[in-house]
């Protein structure tokens, strides 16, 4: 997948709050906004998922209540001053939701897991009590964001078709970028921990399309990327060594994770593709 920063959302725009008209923005908050809101999917995607980074910021937030809610209005004032009020609420919304899977899933299985953590510009987390058992619990804690996630983003899609409002259809494209993002076959994301229990080659071919999107698109982001996906392939290297069993999967259980991952993955790119014209279709003239 080949996200362009000037595709991944165009933001010479803004949505009139009273008649959810899109509008031309000031030339130069045009340009503030596309600089910023491009990374910002990039770097939410990934730093969200760099929790040992953030854990010193999770100490500083400590309670069940009082953290996380104190974050999320941090993040949305935080966002409110580049991009709006409106549009800070909705991306909050949306990486609440995604992150709300992961905690729906770890309770599933038993596992305690704290309210989603905001970080600013960063995107948010969750911290859970023990570690997966196996590759295969792994992979339906990482796809749970995803796709808890991916019906937020149908939520949004769904209040634009009923009020036509520029805001939902901005919030629904960016909520499918985000989601198909975070589907990369690249540890951290949720996609990395996801094709664990599928095949581990796919890590290889998260790395080759990596590389090329450096190629294509050199950007220090991809640069951090590749960091944190070199970290993670060597702890998961380090863990087949030490307990090769983690990632033997049944095989019933390897095609139900297959279906779900590559179901999902078919589905997010399909709306992006549907709704990438419409984007372009809003721009004022």
């Amino acid at each position: 997948m080949r996200l362009d920063p000037d595709q991944v959302i165009e933001a010479d725009y803004r949505v009139n709050p009273e008649t959810g008209v899109l509008e031309q923005a000031p030339r130069r908050r045009s340009r503030q906004l596309r600089r910023w809101l491009a990374p910002l999917v990039l770097v939410i995607g990934v730093l969200s998922k760099a929790k040992a980074l953030l854990a010193p910021l999770k100490l500083l937030l400590k309670g069940p209540v009082l953290g996380p809610v104190a974050s999320a209005f941090v993040s949305v004032a935080a966002y409110a001053l580049a991009f709006g009020w409106q549009f800070a609420v909705g991306l909050v919304a949306l990486l609440f939701v995604h992150e709300m899977g992961h905690v729906v899933v770890l309770r599933r299985f038993g596992v305690r897991a704290t309210a989603p953590i905001f970080i600013p510009f960063l995107g948010a987390f969750i911290g859970m009590r023990q570690l997966p058992r196996d590759a295969v619990m792994e992979a339906k804690v990482g796809l749970g964001g995803p796709v808890l996630g991916s019906l937020g983003a149908l939520a949004a899609w769904g209040m634009y078709v009923v009020t036509g409002h520029g805001l939902w259809l901005v919030l629904t494209y960016l909520g499918v970028v985000l989601n198909l993002f975070n589907l990369l076959p690249i540890p951290p994301l949720d996609g990395g921990r996801a094709v664990a229990a599928i095949s581990r080659w796919l890590w290889v071919l998260g790395l080759l399309g990596l590389g090329v999107l450096m190629f294509r698109m050199p950007s220090p982001i991809f640069i951090l990327i590749g960091v944190f996906a070199a970290g993670e392939l060597i702890n998961m290297w380090r863990r087949t060594q030490a307990d090769p069993a983690y990632y033997r999967v049944p095989l019933a259980q390897r095609v139900a994770v297959s279906a779900v991952y590559f179901g999902l993955a078919v589905a997010l790119g399909a709306a992006m593709v549907h709704l990438t014209p419409l984007m372009y279709a809003a721009r004022p003239l």
